[in-house]
């Protein structure tokens, strides 16, 4: 049953996201962007998954919240031309109210679907809102992570070296405390890649982050900000955390599942 609903629940979304195609240049490049970005999310979800060894129902279900993760994105653009959530609206929230309108929602189980709205819910947000249930916490880390490993992608392209407008203070002292910082005091383009280098902190699993790492994401930020002292202390407590973060496992290794090796394939094709 779940493998049938997770295949409606595909054709949906492909139908839905070429739904938004459009003859504005500008439009149509931001839902293809989305579009990709879907299907790498979707994609690392479901490896994850397999990855902390979770059974077949589990599997299917963090596939489903890695392919509806970003479906309020779509809407979003095409009503404010922007994917900026402080300037129109949180795409989180309105992603979650489009599944809402959707009768198949209703074909999972009650629990089931109340931990994927949490988790979808969650996922942009500056930290995961508590909750006692460590399933909803654990499929919610599933879900950030598997966001933010293709967000380094999606972002890599536009980076540029520092334009001489330097950090926000209270950014910069976050950064070397190697702390979070609000999204929405961002002020400039070096703001931007603290705000970037400092994700790294709020990675869950040593899989995500070794991914992070090894596809150069990291170094690259790096090295298009301004190389003075300050900044250097920031770096230095970055570099060393995650070298420690990388060195630990998430569960026992064990053989390489069927999704992970399509994972694997996957990649390569990124």
């Amino acid at each position: 049953m779940m493998k049938d609903l997770l295949q409606e629940m595909h054709e949906w979304m492909y139908s839905y996201m070429k739904s938004f195609y459009t003859e504005d240049a500008k439009i149509q490049e931001a839902i293809l962007i989305k579009e990709k970005h879907t299907g790498c999310v979707t994609a690392i979800s479901r490896a994850l998954a397999e990855y902390l060894h979770l059974n077949r129902h589990d599997v299917l279900l963090a596939e489903m919240m890695g392919l509806f993760h970003d479906v309020g994105r779509f809407r979003q653009f095409t009503l404010y031309q922007t994917f900026n959530d402080a300037v129109s609206e949180d795409h989180a929230d309105l992603g979650i109210r489009v599944l809402h309108e959707l009768p198949f929602m209703n074909r999972l189980r009650p629990a089931d679907r109340e931990l994927m709205l949490f988790a979808i819910q969650n996922h942009n947000k500056k930290a995961i809102a508590e909750d006692l249930d460590p399933r909803k916490m654990l499929f919610a880390k599933i879900l950030r992570d598997a966001d933010k490993l293709d967000i380094y992608r999606v972002l890599s392209p536009y980076l540029e070296p520092s334009d001489g407008t330097g950090f926000s203070p209270d950014f910069l002292m976050q950064f070397i405390a190697g702390e979070q910082c609000d999204y929405t005091q961002i002020r400039t383009q070096d703001d931007r890649k603290l705000v970037r280098l400092m994700w790294v902190y709020d990675v869950n699993f040593s899989w995500t982050l070794q991914r992070i790492r090894d596809k150069g994401y990291i170094e690259r930020i790096i090295s298009c900000l301004p190389q003075d002292e300050k900044v250097m202390l920031g770096v230095q407590r970055l570099r060393a955390y995650v070298e420690e973060k990388c060195r630990q496992r998430d569960l026992p290794l064990g053989a390489v599942s069927g999704a992970q090796q399509d994972f694997d394939a996957f990649e390569e094709n990124v």
